[in-house]
C-alpha cells in the first residue's frame, strides 16, 4: 500500500472513532439521507481498516484504538493524513487528548501529513463551545508551531452533523 492512501484515525477511547467510520461509509454508499439508524459500536481493541472511495480514489482509514496510544507511532510512517478526534463533551479527557495531539504533531514521520482535528459529540447537551475548547487546547499556539497543515472541524458522528465537511476535507487532501 503506498503512503498516499492511508489516513490514520486517532483519539482517546470513547470519542466516537468507530461510529465516525461507520457513518462515513454509510454516506459514501447512500448519501446523507441514511442518518436515522445509529449503528452499534464497541470500543476498538487493535485497529479497524475502512476503505472509502473519494473522487474515484480509494482511501484506507486506519482507526487505532484509544488504548493503543503508546504504540500509535509504529503506524505513523504509512500515512498521508491524520484525523484526530476529541470528545467535546468530556472535559475530564481534554488534557490527555491535548498531550496525545502534541505527541502526534511532533512525530517526525507525520511532519508533512495533513491533520484534521475533529471535535465530536456536538449533539450532546453539555458540550464546551469551540472557543472554550480551542482555548483549553491552546489551539492557536499548536497551529502556529506545527509543521503540518491543520484543519479544525466540529461534528456529531451520532447525528451526522458535520460529516459531509469531514468527507470534503478527506477529498481535498486526496486530490492534492
Amino acid at each position: 500500500m503506498s503512503n498516499k492512501e492511508v489516513c490514520l484515525l486517532l483519539g482517546a477511547t470513547g470519542v466516537g472513532k468507530t461510529l465516525l467510520l461507520k457513518r462515513l461509509q454509510m454516506i459514501g454508499l447512500h448519501g446523507l439521507g441514511e442518518m436515522s439508524a445509529i449503528p452499534s459500536t464497541l470500543p476498538t481493541v487493535g485497529t479497524n481498516l475502512t476503505d472509502l472511495t473519494l473522487k474515484k480514489k480509494k482511501v484506507t482509514v486506519r482507526e487505532l484504538g484509544g488504548c493503543m496510544g503508546p504504540i500509535w507511532p509504529s503506524y505513523f510512517k504509512d500515512c498521508f493524513s491524520v484525523i484526530f478526534m476529541v470528545d467535546s463533551a468530556n472535559i475530564a479527557q481534554i488534557s490527555s487528548s491535548c498531550i496525545q495531539l502534541l505527541t502526534v504533531l511532533s512525530a517526525e514521520p507525520l511532519s508533512n501529513a495533513s491533520v484534521l482535528i475533529l471535535f465530536n459529540k456536538r449533539d450532546m447537551p453539555c458540550i464546551m463551545s469551540l472557543v472554550e475548547i480551542k482555548s483549553l487546547f491552546r489551539m492557536d499556539d499548536i497551529i502556529a508551531s506545527a509543521t503540518q497543515p491543520i484543519t479544525i472541524l466540529e461534528a456529531s458522528a451520532r447525528s451526522g452533523e458535520g460529516l459531509q465537511d469531514v468527507l470534503s476535507w478527506l477529498e481535498s487532501i486526496v486530490v492534492k
